[in-house]
């Protein structure tokens, strides 16, 4: 028997669509002669009729057909399955899968009624979602993000308000509780409730130097006259001179009490003391000595070693910042080099010193009676405080009884985290001590305030921004130190860099940045954008930049680890040879509400540093110059007395190199068509650590061990010569004993071979750099 099935479509060719047409489908059975057995009638039950398929869906109840059938059939085309139509002739089910059944026709139809009502009811609860989402759907408007840098800047910027800040700071100074452990968990709770998600209160347990029980006191032997460190008569003591008393000590000196005569040896220089040592025997004299010139620790590594027992310290007139009447105020220094001294101490028993030598501040006025010095005015026509020539020496005893004991200082740490270089980091840190904490805290809490905003408005930066509120800043920067030791092996690795907060109002008079030469240029263009907006309205100082150290929490990053640091403050005087270690001393400090009561200058620093913060974790290339490190060593190396010409031969060969690099490396790598995120990532490794080659392993007390950074003077010149060249001076005055002392082993040779070596090594890293890059497979796509 042969058969032949035939499926015509009314509307087209039938693509991918089985037993299924849109009209009347027409089965023709042609039968061999042979197997007719009735004719006419018979013939006509054998024919089937316009059997209904349609691509609604709506199909015969019963088993689906056998899948074999489902393949496409092409139209016009007659199909033959001989062999297969008789296999499925063997099925029993056959005749059941195209037989239709008694009421077919309406049991369709209730299908198809029952189909479209169901769809229908979907179709209507569907639109009642939407319409209901709508309708309780606020109608804002999403947020537009900005279109580019400079557009996040401003928004970033016009956050910062000076009475945002006003605010901040009378909350945090309206607190009952004024320990350093309240000001922390405030500071906790603040930076949570501002939107950082991952906050950290840390505590760690150091040996801290506190004012004594009674005050300390000098006494006149002659007239048996006692003063207290501010000049009063020690009988004449008034309530508030309690209070006064955590300002007029210097920590962790040692303890006791030591007669001998006052000797005047000015700023404590080489020359001052080589003519004291000339006329006087210096053993267990008490020296007199300004602040400024160089550092505080310095000086009396040079008056132990002559033999002092006592140092009286002070600042004189003709230093002081101009409007500041400082002459009847005694103030606080420390003599902890940095972290917690009982380390350094070697022991867990309070009681030992940082130094043998009694160490007291007190005010000009004292100092004046001391010397017996004329009276003096201020300004121009100052006369600095001196002992005239010929006057008898006069002989007091010193007496301090600062006390040592263990307590709890306090850390606050939080990340803000960025996307694409999360293990990078820039570290922004401020203090929070009772007496200096409340203008920097404020102005933390404002970036905080405005960068977390940013983010709800969908920035994301690309590295991470940690910000650092330090406690134990006063007596030798103990928290920055202690977690930076913790976390040294991180930071040497990830930290990009430190912008800092230490004491960011402590004038009105002139705004001031210091920065690591690597940020400079960054540092330069940002004061000089903010100026252009000036507070007092065009009669504005011009940049003031520079690489000065200076203390504060920085050092710890800056001198440590030789991260890129930068630092913007107003102050109340120009950061001149003479007057640039004055921040050592520590005077009780005026509230921010009457030293800026409008809070505009503290506006100008948050709106600075955010804007440094914002390059610092946005920008793809770091904004790190390796040319203004080979300009300034080049500066440094002028003196060409003291300078080999292998020495300037390796600096100019850093200079060539860091140009090129600077010009080839850099500069593509900032073109979005040209940056590949790998080459980016290895670019600004090379510039994290290009200030690392400049980290001596030792230096004079007081002196950075980066070398970048240098002291004030006419001249620059890196600090481990200045000072190994007077070392060889002082060393030639002083006795046999002294000679073996370590001061005097370190040589002006040494002192070269270590300079020579830095800036080699600075070369070699911008080498490799350049032939990285240049071997580096580019994108060819």
């Amino acid at each position: 028997m042969a058969y032949r099935k035939v499926c015509d479509s009314q509307a087209g060719p039938l693509v991918g669509e089985v037993m299924h047409c849109s009209g009347g489908l027409d089965l023709d059975w042609d039968l061999d002669k042979e197997d007719l057995q009735e004719a006419g009638a018979s013939m006509d039950r054998m024919q089937m009729q316009h059997v209904d398929c349609q691509i609604s869906g709506c199909s015969d109840p019963g088993p689906d057909p056998d899948p074999e059938l489902m393949e496409p059939i092409q139209p016009s085309v007659s199909v033959s399955p001989h062999g297969r139509f008789e296999r499925l002739q063997e099925d029993p089910n056959y005749i059941s899968h195209f037989t239709r059944a008694p009421g077919h026709k309406g049991q369709r139809r209730l299908h198809c009624f029952l189909l479209r009502y169901l769809l229908a009811g979907l179709g209507l609860f569907v639109l009642g979602l939407l319409i209901g989402w709508f309708s309780h759907t606020p109608n804002v408007k999403p947020p537009v993000h900005p279109s580019d840098s400079s557009d996040l800047l401003e928004e970033l910027l016009r956050g910062i308000k000076a009475d945002k800040i006003d605010a901040l700071q009378r909350s945090f100074s309206s607190l009952s509780d004024d320990s350093e452990e309240a000001r922390a968990r405030y500071l906790y709770r603040q930076w949570v409730g501002l939107g950082l998600t991952d906050v950290h209160l840390s505590n760690h347990t150091v040996l801290l130097s506190l004012p004594g029980s009674t005050p300390n006191t000098i006494t006149d032997r002659s007239s048996h006259q006692c003063f207290l460190p501010n000049g009063i008569p020690c009988d004449q003591r008034g309530p508030n001179d309690l209070s006064k008393q955590q300002f007029s000590y210097a920590a962790y000196s040692a303890v006791g009490s030591l007669q001998g005569e006052v000797v005047d040896v000015q700023y404590g220089s080489v020359d001052d003391l080589r003519r004291a040592n000339h006329s006087l025997n210096l053993t267990n004299q008490i020296a007199l000595v300004k602040l400024g010139q160089a550092p505080l620790l310095y000086k009396l590594s040079l008056l132990s070693e002559l033999g002092f027992g006592g140092v009286l310290l002070y600042i004189d007139p003709c230093d002081a910042p101009s409007g500041h009447h400082t002459s009847h105020q005694a103030f606080r220094v420390t003599l902890n080099p940095g972290g917690n001294p009982a380390n350094a101490v070697g022991s867990k028993e309070p009681g030992r010193s940082l130094t043998s030598v009694l160490v007291q501040p007190i005010s000009a006025f004292l100092a004046k009676t001391l010397l017996s010095s004329p009276s003096t005015g201020q300004g121009d026509s100052c006369i600095p405080l001196a002992m005239p020539p010929n006057t008898e020496r006069k002989r007091i005893t010193l007496t301090v009884g600062n006390q040592l004991s263990y307590k709890k200082i306090y850390n606050v740490v939080g990340y803000l985290r960025g996307k694409r270089n999360p293990d990078r980091y820039v570290l922004v840190g401020s203090r929070h001590d009772s007496d200096h904490g409340g203008g920097a805290s404020a102005i933390m809490n404002q970036l905080i305030a405005a960068l977390t905003e940013q983010t709800k408005r969908g920035w994301v930066p690309d590295r991470t921004t940690v910000f650092c509120s330090w406690g134990g800043s006063a007596l030798g920067n103990i928290g920055s130190y202690e977690w930076g030791k913790d976390n040294s092996v991180i930071l040497q690795s990830s930290a990009v860099a430190y912008v800092s907060l230490n004491s960011p109002v402590r004038g009105t008079e002139t705004l001031r940045a210091t920065a690591s030469p690597t940020l400079l240029q960054l540092t330069s263009d940002i004061q000089r954008r903010q100026l252009l907006s000036c507070i007092r309205g065009g009669n504005c100082p011009g940049p003031n930049v520079s690489s000065l150290q200076l203390p504060g929490d920085v050092s710890f990053f800056a001198n440590q680890l030789a991260v890129p640091t930068m630092e913007f403050a107003f102050e109340q005087t120009k950061a001149e040879e003479t007057t640039s270690f004055l921040s050592e001393a520590q005077f009780s400090a005026e509230s921010p509400e009457t030293l800026d009561p409008l809070f505009k200058f503290h506006e100008t620093i948050a709106k600075m540093t955010a804007e440094a913060i914002l390059r610092l974790v946005n920008d793809p290339v770091l904004p790190f110059y390796p040319l203004d490190i080979a300009l300034d060593v080049q500066s440094k190396l002028k003196d060409k007395s003291t300078v080999s010409a292998a020495m300037l031969s390796s600096a100019s060969s850093l200079r060539n190199d860091a140009t090129f690099f600077q010009s080839e490396t850099m500069r593509p790598a900032n073109d979005p068509k040209e940056r590949d995120p790998s080459h980016v990532r290895m670019l600004n490794d090379v510039l994290r650590d290009l200030e690392k080659s400049f980290v001596v392993p030792q230096t004079p007390p007081g002196v950075y061990r980066n070398l970048l950074y240098s002291l004030p003077g006419n001249n620059p010149q890196f600090s481990i010569l200045r000072f190994s060249q007077e070392a060889t001076q002082f060393c030639n005055m002083t006795s046999k004993a002294v000679k073996h002392t370590a001061l005097c082993h370190t040589t002006v040779n040494q002192s070269l071979a270590l300079v020579l070596k830095a800036i080699r090594s600075a070369d070699r890293l911008v080498c490799f750099g350049l032939e990285l890059f240049e071997n580096y497979p580019n994108d060819t796509k």
